[in-house]
């Protein structure tokens, strides 16, 4: 079972859509299940300031390092500490692999300019990157990494095949998907898809993926060619 702990300021903003679908009834079934950390909680003042103007100048605001130093220390016993951050490692579908396998995650969700360089060095944080684009704040990005890592644990997905042909699982990208109605205001489904013949179906769709991570995406594409021949 995974248990996850959100340090945020927002807790009503969780465990949002992951209350919804697979991931809801995975919740309810006790699959995984989620605690929410309000940072305001350990403020020093009335107002629930968790932030500070930057040293050195500049615009916005830093989350202060006592503050959340705090916070994690009062809350977190095991297992690894992650904060969403834009300049952190991209999240990819092996990092996703990764983390799955873990018990216990610790997730930051940042505010403002971002979190004190200081918290982040002593309590040996991982920074994550969703992708190269900013957001309001972490919890959405936290949201969305969850939701890719709760569908790889056990009995969430009713179908474990459903795993082995998606995209990034085996570095294309995926095949195009049909099914009824056979003949949709003229455009028809494949016919090599209805000729029932398995082997036939395997090496279209294989042929369409490569073509799709060509296309789409070559960075992608190049690594296929790079791993074909080793």
């Amino acid at each position: 079972m995974l248990k996850v702990k959100l340090f945020t300021i927002f807790p009503e903003l969780i465990p949002g859509f992951l209350g919804y679908s697979l991931t809801g009834k995975a919740l309810s079934e006790g699959l995984w299940s989620i605690e929410t950390v309000n940072i305001r909680d350990y403020a020093k003042d009335k107002y629930g300031s968790v932030d500070d103007t930057p040293c050195g100048g500049g615009a916005g605001m830093v989350m202060r390092a006592d503050i959340l130093s705090e916070a994690i220390k009062a809350n977190h016993k095991t297992g690894r500490i992650i904060s969403m951050s834009p300049r952190g490692i991209p999240l990819t579908q092996s990092k996703v692999h990764e983390l799955s396998a873990e018990e216990n995650l610790s997730i930051i969700c940042s505010r403002f300019e971002g979190i004190d360089e200081r918290v982040l060095e002593a309590y040996n944080v991982e920074e994550i990157s969703i992708g190269d684009y900013i957001l309001t704040g972490g919890e959405q990005a936290a949201l969305i990494m969850l939701d890719a890592v709760i569908r790889l644990l056990p009995g969430v997905l009713g179908n474990k095949d459903s795993l082995s042909d998606e995209s990034f699982e085996n570095i294309l990208l995926e095949h195009p998907q049909y099914t009824r109605p056979i003949d949709w205001e003229g455009h028809k489904v494949p016919e090599v898809l209805l000729s029932g013949h398995h082997q036939n179906i395997a090496k279209w769709r294989q042929e369409q993926a490569i073509e799709v991570t060509k296309t789409r995406r070559p960075d992608l594409y190049q690594k296929y060619l790079d791993l074909k021949k080793v």
